[in-house]
């Protein structure tokens, strides 16, 4: 079992932005330090439920920091984003630091994001296919054009290229993962196969209602038994730990709501739709009942019961829920040190 912890740079309120991503990036030394498998960053732009606007930038940092931790995006947003820039850093990133970067990208929202980058609400409701094939031809190919409806330009040569230490003809591209919200956005994944990774808010049951249509849509792409047994799919949670369950509950429900409250409301759509956000108690309640929060006996066998029932074994969770670094410094720690041995 891989366990990371996933990180959104998460400002609360009181908070400003240099505070949230000290925290951010303080969580994924001690990652490394506690022995965890890997961090995952996540990437938002103009709002406070996550100040990280660049996941790989990110990612490049805590590479540079660290030396055996796996460093992934939760993810890129590729609508705003054109695929071979995003092909060349992750291209980048998987020389330079050994392999040990994952590329997690994602449809993200209709926001006021679109606007600015000048995507389009077409880019997010139809072009998410052009751009992740163009992603991964630019990943796997040595020269790569273009003839699509968003992206059109002459062949040109893939550099850096991804290729093997040893030698070998054949590209070894950094490992991709696609978040998937959708039965749609399932079966896209499961046609290229490429692993899932599914959200916080999701319970074991419809995670492995995800897993069990991602596999028979593979099959039914053609691709082989041993490639659809071998997918890594990450489930996203949340974690907190403390002696007692009632004592890492109250840690979420008293700092968790006011963060997603503001966070969430933030969001602005790019066509003036009405979005429903949920109620920021009542999910701070749910992630707190769907996830490994309490003491580190609790937490493992929450971990294992949902590898059991989805056959997910990456996790990546949630660690600053508590908004406070010191807390989410010691919540790392017990981790790595209280929750993994149990898990051997």
């Amino acid at each position: 079992m891989h366990v990371g912890a996933f990180i959104l740079a998460a400002q609360f309120p009181g908070q400003g932005h240099q505070e949230a991503l000290h925290r951010a990036v303080r969580s994924a030394e001690l990652a490394e330090v506690s022995g965890l498998d890997a961090v995952w960053l996540a990437e938002h732009h103009f709002v406070p439920y996550g100040v990280c606007p660049s996941a790989v930038t990110l990612a490049a940092h805590l590479l540079g920091r660290t030396r055996t931790l796996g460093v992934g995006t939760a993810v890129s947003v590729l609508p705003t984003a054109h695929p071979v820039a995003l092909g060349e850093q992750a291209a980048l990133l998987h020389q330079v630091s050994g392999g040990r970067f994952t590329l997690g990208v994602g449809r993200g929202g209709p926001w006021v994001d679109l606007e600015v980058f000048g995507a389009g609400l077409e880019a997010f409701e139809h072009g998410f296919p052009e751009s992740l094939d163009l992603l991964l031809r630019w990943l796997r190919e040595p020269r790569v054009g273009a003839d699509g409806e968003r992206f059109a330009f002459r062949e040109v040569p893939v550099v850096p290229r991804c290729e093997d230490p040893l030698g070998a003809r054949e590209a070894v591209s950094p490992p991709v993962v696609v978040a998937c919200t959708s039965p749609g956005s399932v079966r896209l994944a499961a046609e290229r196969g490429l692993p899932m990774l599914l959200g916080m808010h999701c319970g074991d049951e419809e995670k492995a209602e995800a897993v069990a249509l991602w596999r028979s849509s593979a099959l039914a792409a053609g691709r082989s038994p041993d490639e659809v047994e071998a997918a890594e799919h990450v489930s996203a949670g949340v974690v907190q730990i403390a002696d007692a369950r009632p004592e890492a509950a109250e840690i979420l429900t008293k700092a968790m709501p006011g963060w997603l409250r503001q966070g969430l409301d933030a969001h602005v759509t790019v066509d003036g739709r009405q979005r429903r956000m949920r109620d920021p108690v009542a999910y701070a309640e749910l992630l707190c009942e769907l996830h490994p929060v309490g003491p580190p006996r609790l937490c493992a066998d929450r971990l294992a019961a949902t590898a059991e029932r989805t056959g997910i074994r990456r996790f990546a969770l949630l660690v600053e829920g508590s908004g406070d670094l010191a807390t989410t410094e010691e919540n790392v720690r017990r981790l790595g040190g209280e929750v993994l041995p149990l898990l051997c």
